[in-house]
């Protein structure tokens, strides 16, 4: 009996123990009913994830009677990984992670598409510039990328296999961005990589790389991935949208709200209402960063027609996961949330 005892004691126990790990993070279910909603974002500080911030530091997310944590991760693959796991209700994030994961079996869409084009450079070391002219001298180098599955390493092995280099003949390296991107570069560990502003700026104003893709306009996402290149967005599980849609048209009416402030701002407006330690090189050298960035981002986070073709044949084009996949694109993104919100 005294066994008994100890045995259904043991599982009461254990039962409770699952019902808090559920309720602090495996089980997102409850979030968002009463306005908080947990955002991943990957890398809060990088420009191209700038309206996620600008929103908080606006008001917007309050406006709509929201409570809206943000956290941060230093790539996108992770933030990723955060979603998957119910930790968080959304990610601030690049589209093309949707695809992936649709393969895998996890439907997720983009409910609020930020940006048009990848917002990425491709730089090379101002000591390796000689020896890398384009993606066709990539092979037998090392390139940094923010993380292993990211979308840098997405991007770069496109333009290796677009350039006729195998994914195999080079080597990706996970730098992250910020100061270990810029060491990394500095120390030779990398003779170059794919990054963002204001990394990219501080780059160029250091005098130790040199662009070599710039993919931060829709022209430059054209010129190199052949059309334009829906990147950052808000993406979170279709089954939570689907069952929280009044949560979800708040967030898509702050953004929105905040894609319009942006696009009759100037850089140097913006950059003031962001934090200031997001500004590492200096206010001047921030505000330039995100004037070079400005033209990636939509105006109103409607998907770009043709944007989702795109992205899958970039994916397509290395991805042996994807290449053999059927991808129902339909089910990525949806605009039925920032069409009501225009």
């Amino acid at each position: 009996m005294r066994s008994m005892a100890r045995i259904s004691a043991a599982a009461v126990a254990g039962a409770l123990a699952l019902t808090t790990l559920t309720a602090c993070g495996g089980d997102s279910s409850a979030a968002g009913d009463n306005g908080k909603v947990k955002i991943m974002v990957g890398g809060l500080d990088k420009v191209i994830y700038l309206p996620a911030m600008l929103t908080q530091q606006l008001g917007f997310f309050k406006a709509e009677g929201l409570d809206v944590q943000l956290l941060t991760e230093p790539a996108g693959v992770q933030a990723t990984t955060s979603l998957v796991s119910g930790d968080v209700q959304g990610v601030v994030g690049f589209y093309d992670h949707t695809l992936d994961l649709q393969v895998k079996g996890k439907i997720i869409e983009s409910v609020v598409q930020l940006a048009q084009a990848p917002g990425e450079v491709e730089v090379v070391s101002t000591k390796a510039a000689g020896d890398i002219s384009s993606a066709k001298d990539f092979k037998g180098k090392k390139l940094g990328v923010t993380g292993l599955g990211s979308s840098t390493d997405f991007l770069t092995k496109y333009l290796a296999v677009k350039n006729g280099v195998d994914v195999s003949d080079f080597t990706p390296v996970a730098v992250g961005a910020g100061q270990t991107f810029i060491a990394a570069l500095q120390q030779g560990s990398i003779q170059g990589g794919m990054t963002t502003d204001p990394t990219v700026a501080q780059i160029l104003d250091k005098g130790i790389g040199k662009v070599m893709y710039d993919m931060r306009t829709p022209e430059g996402s054209k010129a190199a991935l052949g059309g334009l290149y829906p990147s950052s967005s808000l993406y979170m599980s279709t089954d939570w949208v689907n069952s929280h849609k009044a949560t979800v048209q708040k967030m898509a009416n702050a953004f929105v709200k905040t894609l319009g402030w942006m696009s009759t701002h100037t850089p140097e407006e913006i950059a003031a209402k962001m934090p200031a330690d997001y500004a590492q090189g200096g206010k001047e050298l921030y505000a330039q960063a995100i004037k070079a960035t400005l033209p990636m981002f939509t105006k109103d986070g409607v998907m770009p027609a043709d944007g989702p073709q795109t992205v899958e044949k970039v994916l397509k084009a290395f991805n042996p996961t994807l290449q053999h996949a059927t991808v129902d694109l339909e089910k990525t993104y949806t605009s039925e949330f920032v069409k009501k919100a225009g």
